[in-house]
């Protein structure tokens, strides 16, 4: 018997951003994120929706939440997940709904993909439940200068994430794979990114680090510039074994 769930959406689309850009993926959206980023592209995500989206090669048919498991099964057959190389578990913030995920990553897993899970990396303790049916942990390192919490009120000083951020990643090494993602702004300060990468390095070396420019959205309007961003790169790499730097690529063609 699975679980409901509170979701957004379902589609195919191909990886936009991450070491896996390009490639073949459904994206299962879950709805609600007890974080706020300034440069967040998906704000509709962060309360609970109202209805789930499943766009279907026939047409877009919609559900009002909370939503039976079994209807993102059906979807991800109309949408052929035997041909795609991933499924994409994202949001939101899917560990906010751990027993939803671990039923769905298990039964999508069957039908041949890899589940690919994508969060901020805060949840350490949901993320117990989730890993043994997971093929990739992707998370967002959060940087205080561009990153607060729900509960924070606007304006006051974020508390740092690298406490949470090292417990979650202390457990996230017993995926197959990991990927760390920083999404560095203007507003990124060099001490934050070092203390990403010393962490990585002492926790979790094999991971792959990438280093994403923001782009630009609500009030962040500019891009890190090429010199800088190839300077922290450079740092990076002279701990660390796989380092990327990489921009979102779907905005430049306008996949979803």
């Amino acid at each position: 018997m699975s679980a409901d769930a509170n979701l957004v959406e379902i589609f195919s689309s191909v990886q936009g951003e991450g070491p896996d850009v390009g490639a073949s993926t459904i994206f299962v959206r879950f709805g609600r994120c007890d974080l706020r980023c300034r440069w967040c592209d998906s704000p509709h995500t962060w309360a609970p929706a109202s209805e789930f989206r499943a766009v279907l090669p026939g047409g877009t048919e919609t559900s009002p939440n909370p939503v039976a498991c079994e209807r993102v099964l059906d979807a991800a057959r109309a949408l052929g997940a035997e041909r795609h190389r991933f499924v994409s578990l994202t949001g939101g913030e899917p560990l906010l709904q751990p027993e939803a995920v671990a039923w769905l990553a298990r039964e999508l897993r069957e039908f041949g993909p890899a589940i690919h899970l994508e969060t901020h990396g805060l949840h350490s303790g949901a993320l117990a439940d989730v890993l043994p049916h997971v093929d990739v942990v992707s998370m967002d390192w959060k940087l205080a200068s561009d990153v607060r919490r729900e509960t924070e009120p606007k304006g006051a000083t974020p508390a740092p994430f690298v406490a949470a951020h090292r417990a979650f990643l202390e457990r996230a090494i017993e995926a197959p794979r990991v990927i760390v993602k920083v999404v560095v702004t203007p507003a990124s300060q060099d001490a934050e990114i070092d203390e990403a990468v010393a962490c990585v390095a002492e926790v979790a070396p094999d991971a792959t680090f990438v280093l994403q420019p923001v782009t630009p959205h609500g009030p962040v309007r500019e891009r890190p510039s090429a010199e800088r961003l190839l300077a922290l790169a450079a740092r990076a790499e002279a701990r660390l074994r796989d380092v990327r730097l990489i921009p979102q690529t779907h905005p430049i063609y306008g996949a979803p």
